[in-house]
């Protein structure tokens, strides 16, 4: 009987202890979930060699060395709203809307949901639970003035922008400043299509451009961008990429590209929450010092040491 009782007894500290151990590895398996992103892109969607392109990246990088998880929206109907929504019915980690356009849905529903942690990608908000990341897009655009400057033989260059909003206008300012650094001589051409998602009305302007003698052309248009590319390369002048390296969308054309590095801006945020640190609101703003903004390798032209020189020294290096 005594035995009996022993092997009884035993038995049910076995279970106790296994449903111990259930329980540890319940919570193990619950603390190591992968963090989670939802992404709304801009309205003119994935695949425009530029801004939504280089978020994503940013995010497939997360997954590929931190183990994230993520899923995207294209507001292609500018339903910000809608899909913000729907991402956040999938209970992710935290929220990114890309460009002012998202700002409002964005707002709305960190109001709403103030436990839930949302990132805006050139916005800025006063929530709490909102953080805000911009960029210093005129030191990075003051590089490509520079270039623009010292290298045109017609003393003639254009600016193409998107819709005349804030942080366009920023790449403006700083691209004029640096065509005038290099050379104060020098014309400047500037127009806004008005629009960042339409490739022919980009290739016009380059065309009116080219008419009026402009021998490089720097667009800040998104998909609008990329007609100005593609059309310099038919025209036969040079130009210069955004936000993402495009030089593969035209490789007799593109001499550089301002890099805006969302992608790196994204993976740290991912980066942070992956290692327990916790989003708290605020604004970050990324310049060159930051690796926020930057050049993409120099190809099609050649820089003598003398400008080389000057364009080392306006990065820092």
């Amino acid at each position: 009987m005594i035995l009996k009782r022993l092997y009884i007894l035993f038995v049910l500290l076995s279970l106790l202890i296994g449903m111990a151990g259930c329980a540890n590895n319940e919570t193990k398996a619950n603390t190591e979930d992968p963090i989670s992103a939802g992404l709304i892109v801009t309205d003119s969607g994935l695949g425009d060699d530029s801004f939504s392109d280089s978020a994503f990246q940013g995010l497939e990088q997360a997954r590929d060395e931190l183990g994230i998880t993520f899923d995207y929206r294209e507001p292609f109907e500018q339903d910000y709203e809608k899909n913000a929504q729907e991402l956040l019915e999938q209970d992710h980690d935290v929220i990114i809307g890309l460009g002012y356009n998202s700002q409002e849905a964005i707002e709305k529903l960190a109001q709403e949901n103030p436990d839930q942690a949302f990132v805006m990608i050139d916005a800025v908000s006063e929530l709490e639970n909102v953080t805000s990341i911009t960029f210093k897009e005129d030191e990075g655009s003051y590089l490509i003035g520079l270039i623009a400057g010292m290298k045109t033989k017609t003393g003639t260059v254009g600016f193409i922008g998107g819709e005349k909003i804030p942080v366009v206008e920023r790449f403006e300012k700083g691209f004029k400043a640096g065509v005038k650094e290099a050379n104060p001589d020098a014309k400047i051409l500037s127009e806004y299509a008005e629009t960042f998602d339409d490739d022919e009305r980009g290739a016009t302007i380059t065309n009116e451009m080219v008419a009026e003698g402009a021998d490089f052309v720097f667009p800040a248009a998104g998909f609008t961008g990329i007609g100005v590319l593609k059309e310099a390369q038919k025209q036969e002048i040079y130009a210069f990429g955004v936000d993402s390296d495009q030089f593969f969308v035209a490789e007799e054309a593109v001499v550089s590209s301002m890099l805006k590095n969302v992608n790196v801006a994204l993976y740290d945020v991912m980066k942070r929450l992956s290692d327990g640190q916790k989003l708290d609101g605020g604004t970050q703003t990324l310049g060159i010092q930051e690796n926020g903004v930057g050049l993409a390798p120099i190809r099609v032209i050649e820089l003598t040491s003398e400008e080389q020189n000057l364009l080392n020294e306006a990065t820092g290096k």
